[in-house]
């Protein structure tokens, strides 16, 4: 099938596609995760933490022990076979987990990121049969926390430390970061 745009013949994207992270998908999860999260590239887009946090956000032993436990995921979401985001969501009792989530910094504010959250938020409570998806977030992402808040999550006013000295974390920046809790029911979301 093919399409007129701005006056030429092209054919139209392909729609995204999920599947779930294999072991031979680590080190495209790394090198996304990385991409969105640290350094020049992620300064690209509106999520880094670059300004937050030096060093690394994960790595290929971190993700691929996600991949490997029970009831935990890395969800990808693909278009013309190219990687363009990921997250980790897992079952943990009434509740899922949702976590790791990067969109390539190229991509964002397109519409992917609603789509993959969208997408976890459907195996908590079609698969999982969970109750409520919960995500803790750095407090001082104020854009970030807006974006979950327009999309049903609440603040719960339950905090985090930041696990200081803990390089798997990153190196901060500042000395005042820590977590929030932040909660959406699932119980009476759409489909």
């Amino acid at each position: 099938m093919t399409a007129r745009y701005h006056g030429r013949m092209t054919t139209p994207p392909l729609a995204p596609v999920f599947r779930c992270a294999t072991q031979a998908d680590i080190p495209a999860v790394v090198a996304l995760v990385e991409s969105a999260y640290r350094g020049d590239s992620g300064r690209r887009g509106w999520t880094t933490e670059a300004n937050l946090l030096d060093g690394r956000r994960t790595d290929e032993a971190d993700v691929g022990a996600v991949i490997a436990r029970p009831d935990s995921r890395i969800v990808l979401l693909e278009r013309d076979g190219r990687l363009l985001a990921s997250c980790h969501v897992e079952r943990q009792g009434d509740a899922a987990y949702f976590g790791m989530f990067a969109v390539d910094p190229a991509q964002q504010t397109g519409g992917l990121g609603k789509l993959l959250l969208g997408e976890a938020e459907r195996i908590a409570r079609e698969e999982w049969h969970c109750r409520a998806m919960e995500m803790t977030v750095i407090v001082q992402r104020h854009e970030l926390i807006a974006w979950y808040e327009r999309r049903g999550y609440r603040r719960t006013g339950t905090y985090k430390p930041f696990p200081y000295g803990d390089e798997r974390f990153g190196l901060p920046r500042r000395d005042d970061l820590r977590f929030e809790l932040l909660v959406k029911d699932l119980a009476g979301a759409a489909a």
